[in-house]
């Protein structure tokens, strides 16, 4: 199998477009990853996700484990084909959960120990365990586990995290061998602490990765602290590598990481919101629950191609949230997601053309507007 690689075709300021080359195919960056936690974006077909213009999805390594469990998956071929998703999948480490489950955990130098959130049984997630999980699912793209503090957190605990991090950061690379056709990332630690990013940045590249994550983000910093963290992080990774940030996040924050380096992006945002009535368009958000728009015979964004918007009125997706229809999920599922990769898109044809100053001032002026006026 051809060893993954990665191509940058064009800049603009620090924002690249380019593609990552792998043998399930090609994802053309700037990205965004839907999250198919449990093997699935909820509420939609992996065909639907493919006609967004998703080029990967992300799996979760934590929730996989639990159930149905890597082992299974591996006995029944692999998660792509578990899920019928023959493309890229990203799979992460776990390492958020041991983060956003802290309560259920204990925390040593050889890994986590936690109890399930499912039944309550124990389980220990170590580097090494991590690597095999995810050489089960079958990943194209691995992350190195890891162990990051929610923000905020004093520098010496944000210190002892990153350390740790990097040591086991050299124990999943050793762990991941040589896998030709599948990618190890390392995940860049340190909070908002300059000097603390550029020391992780440092070791990771001293052990050597096939990309670079920029960790420890969107964990409650607020976006201007996150922005005045991008500005320098994604500098201090390689040039010549993807630059991931995980779990980020909402249109504004993909375009602002965008504009400062960054290559890929995930998050459960476009999913979640469309199943709670959180409609994301060119001019805003819009909150199909409100009665304005109950009567109104218009979609939700005349330029949006989606199913939702080509097919449905603003009335019918109030109606069928209002009345708990499992079609609402799945319209305003694909609407997000659809809208999540025409920003990608977008900005992949503004950075080529060398327009990606303008193509920013129009996305922001355009949500600025608000949504159209009720009938």
């Amino acid at each position: 199998m051809t060893k993954i690689s990665y191509e940058v075709h064009a800049t603009d300021g620090k924002a690249r477009t380019g593609v990552i080359k792998t043998p399930r195919g090609d994802i053309r960056t700037p990205a965004f990853m839907p999250v198919g936690t449990a093997a699935t974006v909820k509420a939609m077909m992996p065909e639907s996700v493919r006609a967004t213009g998703a080029d990967i999805l992300l799996g979760n390594t934590y929730h996989l484990m639990l159930r149905p469990t890597a082992e299974r998956i591996d006995r029944l071929g692999g998660l792509h084909k578990f899920m019928n998703w023959d493309r890229p999948i990203l799979t992460d480490s776990g390492g958020f959960q041991v983060m956003s489950l802290a309560s259920l955990r204990k925390l040593t130098e050889k890994g986590v120990t936690f109890k399930s959130h499912i039944d309550g049984s124990k389980h220990e997630i170590t580097p090494e365990r991590s690597m095999d999980i995810q050489k089960l699912l079958g990943s194209d793209i691995v992350m190195c586990f890891d162990e990051c503090p929610a923000l905020p957190a004093d520098r010496d605990r944000i210190a002892e995290s990153m350390r740790l991090s990097m040591r086991w950061a050299e124990r999943s690379k050793d762990a991941f061998g040589d896998r030709p056709g599948h990618a190890l990332f390392g995940i860049q630690q340190g909070g908002l602490e300059q000097d603390f990013r550029e020391e992780s940045a440092e070791a990771l590249k001293n052990i050597g990765f096939d990309g670079y994550a920029v960790g420890g983000l969107a964990v409650g910093e607020g976006q201007q602290a996150m922005f005045d963290c991008l500005d320098y992080a994604p500098d201090q990774l390689p040039v010549d590598k993807p630059r991931y940030l995980m779990g980020v996040g909402k249109p504004d924050d993909i375009v602002g990481a965008v504009a400062r380096g960054i290559d890929m992006m995930d998050c459960v945002l476009p999913s979640r919101s469309g199943r709670t009535g959180q409609v994301f368009t060119r001019a805003g958000v819009v909150n199909i629950k409100n009665a304005r728009h109950a009567d109104d015979p218009r979609p939700l964004d005349e330029n949006c191609s989606c199913p939702a918007c080509s097919n449905y009125s603003r009335a019918y997706l109030h109606h069928v949230f209002r009345s708990n229809e499992m079609i609402s999920g799945m319209l305003l599922t694909w609407h997000n997601l659809q809208y999540f990769q025409d920003i990608m898109d977008g900005m992949r044809h503004a950075i080529a053309a060398g327009t990606f100053t303008q193509w920013q001032s129009d996305f922001h002026s355009g949500r600025a507007q608000g949504d159209i006026e009720p009938l």
